[in-house]
């Protein structure tokens, strides 16, 4: 008999910690020898599609900073952030005042009138103390934080602190739809660049979708040897068990996933992380039921993976035109679906699909631009073309095979 006490240890949704982190050792590794620079030459740029943990591996990160002598700052970016250069500006300070706001930087005592005992004035490194200093000093927006921040090191550098790192999740928000000749991206990187060659150990360390770094290096061609760049990808065979398996090793906990159903979630999640806690949620809730009722332990996967493309692929997929909805299609019985493609690949496979009214490179090039607009498709930096949604190309053919 199962025990219902032990609850579900899977825990699909946005930037929730998993029970166990499967993998990621690599990327673990080069962040921390990022860490180890006494002057910093390389920042960190976090990327993958939607559902490789970004979120959740970013978080996990935090600790080593702390560990290694680091401050951590920072939070989601959001489109109101990236609007204009002073809006960036303002979202640096607030976020570095949370954890210097305690540290005092001048005691002034001031003398008052009558038998009244002195007063002593404490400043501290709080935001009013930065947005005070950066409304001061002159010049350009980038000139102002600039100021606030090497003022920053100059009492951090005190106190053995080793650096400071501005870490920013959804750091693909940055558009191209900001205040006229504004450009908060670009400050950013300028500001960056400009301190660590004073040699303040600032480092960026940002995550987002793969249209973050083409869009870093489109704001200044430099940041190309600014980052050091990993590509988050969905785990191997090994890591997705492991990710499976040890939630559930428990002595409180009799659910074990037999060799059968490990082979069917492994494949069925592609190894994505969060579809592995989305299926394994649901078939330990599926198992955990019959037992405790002594229902026959079996569990259809076919209906798990209909509750999936019901949460999280048919919003995406009602973002498409009927003629979009035809040029996806074509583009999921590529071989090289899940990998990358080409125009002129979808090109031939256009004339074999629809041979009445196939699709010119012209029009499919003009279609993936705006495919890539409704976070669908992306480009990357080889010209080539992925899907933005993993494991899009399955739902794709599902639908076309009738199951909804």
């Amino acid at each position: 008999m199962a025990s219902s006490k032990f609850n579900n240890p899977f825990r699909p949704g946005a930037g929730h910690m998993p029970p166990y982190l499967a993998g990621r050792k690599q990327e673990t590794d080069d962040f921390q020898k990022l860490l180890q620079q006494e002057i910093i030459l390389k920042n960190f740029v976090l990327t993958g599609l939607r559902g490789v943990g970004k979120t959740v591996l970013l978080e996990t990160l935090k600790p080593l900073a702390f560990k290694a002598g680091w401050f951590w700052v920072g939070t989601d970016l959001s489109e109101s952030t990236t609007l204009s250069e002073d809006r960036m500006a303002m979202r640096l300070m607030t976020d570095l005042a949370v954890v210097t706001s305690s540290i005092v930087v001048d005691n002034q005592t001031v003398r008052r009138m009558g038998f009244q005992s002195p007063l002593k004035i404490e400043t501290k490194l709080d935001f009013h103390t930065m947005a005070d200093l950066y409304a001061r000093t002159n010049g350009l927006t980038a000139d102002k934080l600039k100021a606030v921040l090497e003022f920053v090191w100059s009492i951090l550098s005190r106190m053995g602190i080793k650096g400071v790192v501005f870490a920013y999740d959804e750091a693909d928000i940055f558009s191209y739809h900001v205040a006229k000749d504004q450009y908060p991206l670009a400050l950013l990187l300028d500001t960056f660049q400009s301190i660590q060659r004073k040699n303040v150990p600032f480092m960026l360390a940002l995550a987002g979708l793969p249209t973050l770094f083409p869009r870093l290096v489109e704001a200044r061609t430099y940041a190309e040897r600014m980052f050091r760049v990993v590509f988050l990808d969905r785990l191997n065979e090994k890591d997705s068990r492991e990710a499976i398996e040890k939630p559930v090793k428990s002595s409180e906990c009799s659910i074990v996933f037999s060799s059968e159903a490990l082979s069917h979630i492994i494949d069925s999640s592609g190894g994505y992380p969060y579809f592995i806690q989305f299926i394994c949620r649901e078939v330990f809730d599926v198992l955990i039921q019959q037992r405790d009722r002594k229902f026959p332990s079996e569990v259809n996967l076919h209906e798990i993976t209909r509750k999936l493309d019901t949460n999280f692929f048919s919003v995406r997929w009602a973002r498409a035109t009927d003629r979009q909805r035809d040029l996806l299609s074509i583009i999921a019985h590529l071989d090289s679906s899940e990998t990358e493609f080409t125009v002129q690949e979808i090109a031939e496979e256009s004339k074999k699909r629809f041979p009445d009214r196939p699709f010119s490179s012209s029009h499919i090039s003009q279609m993936l631009v705006k495919l890539s607009d409704a976070g669908l498709v992306y480009k990357n930096r080889h010209g080539k073309y992925s899907f933005a949604v993993p494991l899009l190309g399955r739902f794709i053919r599902r639908q076309e095979e009738g199951v909804e």
